[in-house]
């Protein structure tokens, strides 16, 4: 499937609203299935609407002034 199937796909599934499914049942069963890789590793996710920019920035600087080894990775959605 390329991306403008997949936007097809889920415009296909009408309100969204309808369409989703709330809970961490279904990521926490994949994870799972997987060996749950999410921990082999120490790790800070930063989520939200506003600030995740500066609040990732500041916790990168404190965690890397306190002697941890600090590697960041942010995903903007720019385009689409």
């Amino acid at each position: 499937m390329n991306f403008a199937e997949s936007v097809s796909y889920l415009y296909s599934l009408g309100n969204e609203v309808l369409a989703m499914k709330l809970g961490l049942e279904t990521v926490q069963a994949l994870a799972s299935a997987v060996g749950n890789p999410q921990r082999t590793f120490p790790a800070i996710h930063i989520a939200g609407t506003n600030g995740k920019g500066s609040t990732a920035a500041m916790t990168e600087a404190i965690l890397r002034a306190a002697g941890f080894h600090v590697g960041q990775y942010t995903s903007p959605h720019l385009i689409s």
